[in-house]
């Protein structure tokens, strides 16, 4: 097929160059050849993943985690990698990945790797080694899995979190009452409090907790640990994303600053998270230091001096998308203060400069995610990055390292020096993808509802042919508090769109973030009026702005607050769409209320528990439209999804087909509220392309 093509091309320039000496005219220029390979889902799912940066403390290496797919297998692996800044040589995998290394961290000397790994007898365990990364030894050896680790700057204690019952006095007992429930043959669990459930796991009553671990001369974990929240009804690192960013020691080595909510009655409907201080030799409680603060405290860290403690805090209890503002807390004089408090953003990951005099943030800002730098006397906020989407920073002696990905390519490791431009120092997928033919992707405006400004994206197809119209992927995303942004997903990509034939349109409607905290609230309790008048007028614009857009064959997709908004256009908008697709998508709000486990957010979004007057549980209910579902749907749902219910999927499904709506229900046993397993994945996007295909009578290419 290539072969004829540039054949043709070849015969033409030759015959225009023919009759070009003959009347002297210029020939036009040849259009582009089309890129041979066709970027797929399985080889989205196959691609190597970069994250996590850490700069050496002399700021010479850059340590980095790459986790490579083994398709057939269906299983993945963590290596960790190494760059010279100084050399400038190939980034080299360290030979210590071989049994399976990630979270690489670096001593404060510099002269040791910390890593996590199993490889010891099953369970995850930490353990060290060298630049080289020829052997490593085994620091910690604990009769569960470290979830998460740090080493204190003195490099005599490490501080690892590990699942426990917080009312044991020790291993022993933990590890008996495990032994127990597994013996028994009896199965019934009785609970007297939520979470029963959380996010893809059953409640065991077990907790994270920090123990300090004293280490020897060769760096050995050793002695009796000591449990730094013994007794406490909470956990560290949070449940279910936590990691280490949620816990700190002290650069004086002497205590432990982290982020945790007491459980109590009350766990599944509230958001009071606070900062607790601890000493590292556990000679007192926790102390909470935000406890006037009854919404959400996170990311404590102090300066490099430890007279300053900055942390992100929200200010409404129970409002989980609120503005997290960079609260600095002053030691010495005991006064806590907003550090840019005009500054309209929520600032996600922070980290102090070498210095102290700057506090580094991302955040997402008007579609892009950004790294900022925020002078901590003045609070001017400068933007160090543009385009793109920072997923992961780390601050040197004399420059930032960033992970960033956009629509347009994974996440690549950058450097920017103090002075001089940006260096690209690593990508891992650069080879596999040098022959896909990317959608170009174009930001927009228009003016949506009351008014204001909304932005969206559209993404032309591979191989785009200006004379030519597409069929339209239009995709909503969840959160709602959320945004496609320029940034690369591997769950929701819209190149995988763009590479089957389709044009891809997606609109920031309100609720979304980066566009400031009022944008984002305008969202709760009207999940069916206001976005839906921003996804019509975006629509209307994109389809008169764009020519090569198609209307007459566009399906609708979403996901989690994405699948409620296509249950609710289904009965409230079906008119432009050949199809729809619902993946995890509420059915039934007033249902929803009483089944998901984070009950906050529901409560939250719609005004009130269910039983309150005055909600919006009924108001934007798609169960009470389902009379004026017409259009097909494809139906997803995960087993494991406990913040959409299973029985919602189901519901919507019993709906389409009692209604005899052409429809069809895609069922995972094995995930949760997003589909992670690389097989499943591919089996996802065959089935969501078939569907649009189906119903749009598109003809993939390379199909």
């Amino acid at each position: 097929m290539i072969k004829s093509l540039r054949f043709a091309a070849s015969a033409a320039a030759l015959s225009l160059a023919l009759v070009g000496t003959a009347h002297a005219q210029t020939p036009p220029p040849k259009a582009p050849m089309p890129k041979a390979h066709v970027f797929t889902a399985k080889d989205m799912a196959s691609l190597d993943r970069l994250s996590d940066p850490r700069v050496s403390p002399d700021g010479r290496y850059v340590l980095y985690s790459v986790r490579t797919m083994d398709y057939p297998a269906n299983k993945a692996s963590m290596s960790l990698w190494i760059a010279d800044l100084k050399t400038k040589m190939a980034p080299r995998r360290l030979k210590i990945s071989d049994g399976g290394a990630s979270s690489g961290r670096w001593s404060a000397d510099g002269k040791s790797i910390y890593l996590s790994s199993s490889r010891a007898g099953g369970t995850e365990q930490v353990f060290k080694t060298d630049a080289t990364g020829e052997t490593a030894t085994q620091v910690t050896a604990t009769p569960f899995d470290v979830q998460a680790y740090k080493v204190a700057p003195d490099g005599k204690t490490i501080v690892v979190a590990l699942a426990v019952f917080p009312d044991c006095a020790d291993f022993a007992c933990t590890e008996a009452r495990l032994a127990a429930k597994t013996a028994t043959k009896a199965t019934g669990v009785v609970y007297d409090r939520l979470f029963v459930r959380h996010w893809d796991t059953w409640a065991d009553g077990a907790r994270n907790h920090l123990f300090a671990y004293a280490l020897d001369g060769q760096g050995v974990a050793t002695g009796q640990p000591i449990d730094l929240m013994k007794g406490f009804d909470g956990d560290t690192p949070t449940k279910p994303y936590g990691g280490d960013e949620d816990f700190t020691i002290s650069f004086d080595s002497k205590s432990v600053i982290f982020s945790a909510k007491v459980a109590g009655k009350d766990e599944a409907w509230t958001t009071n998270y606070d900062m607790w201080g601890v000493p590292l030799d556990g000679s007192a409680k926790p102390v909470n230091y935000t406890a006037d603060n009854k919404a959400w405290d996170t990311t404590g860290i102090a300066s490099p001096d430890g007279k300053l403690i900055a942390y992100r805090a929200m200010k409404r209890p129970g409002f989980e998308a609120d503005r997290f503002a960079i609260m600095i807390y002053d030691e010495t004089t005991q006064k806590l203060r907003e550090l840019a408090p005009t500054w309209d953003r929520s600032a996600d990951a922070i980290a102090w400069s070498r210095d102290g005099k700057t506090i580094y943030a991302t955040a997402l800002d008007v579609g892009q995610g950004k790294l900022f730098a925020i002078d901590v006397k003045s609070g001017k906020v400068t933007a160090l990055t543009g385009e793109g989407h920072v997923s992961a920073f780390d601050v040197g002696p004399s420059g930032l390292v960033y992970a960033s990905d956009s629509l347009k390519s994974p996440s690549e490791l950058f450097v920017l020096p103090a002075k001089g431009p940006v260096v690209k120092v690593a990508s891992v997928s650069s080879d596999a993808l040098k022959d896909v033919a990317w959608g170009e992707p174009e930001q927009f405006n228009f003016k949506g509802w009351n008014d204001e400004t909304v932005h969206g994206f559209v993404l032309k197809p591979a191989n785009f042919d200006p004379a030519k119209k597409y069929p339209v992927a239009f995709l909503i995303h969840g959160g709602p508090q959320g945004s496609f942004s320029n940034s690369w997903s591997y769950r929701w990509n819209p190149q995988v769109y763009a590479n089957a034939g389709y044009a891809v349109v997606m609109i920031d409607f309100h609720g979304s973030t980066g566009y400031g905290q009022a944008f984002t609230d305008a969202i709760s309790q009207h999940w069916g009026d206001r976005p839906l008048e921003d996804l019509q007028k975006g629509w209307a614009f994109a389809t008169q702005k764009y020519s090569f857009l198609d209307a007459d064959r566009a399906c609708a997709l979403g996901a989690s607050y994405g699948g409620y908004m296509v249950n609710w256009i289904a009965g409230n908008w079906n008119a432009p769409w050949k199809c729809l697709v619902n993946h995890d998508g509420v059915f039934d709000t007033r249902a929803m209320g009483y089944s998901t486990e984070e009950l906050w957010f529901t409560e939250w979004e719609n005004g009130g528990t269910p039983w309150q007057p005055g909600t919006t549980y009924e108001t934007f209910n798609p169960a009470l439209h389902v009379d004026k579902w017409v259009k097909p749907q494809l139906v997803v749902q995960g087993q494991l999804d406990y913040r959409i219910p299973v029985e919602q999927g189901l519901a919507t499904f019993s709906a389409l087909q009692r209604k005899g709506v052409p429809s069809k229900l895609l069922y995972f046993p094995n995930e949760n509220h997003w589909v992670l397993k690389a097989q499943n994945s591919v089996q996802w996007h065959k089935e969501v392309l078939d569907w649009l295909d189906q119903w749009t009578g598109n003809t993939r290419p390379g199909r």
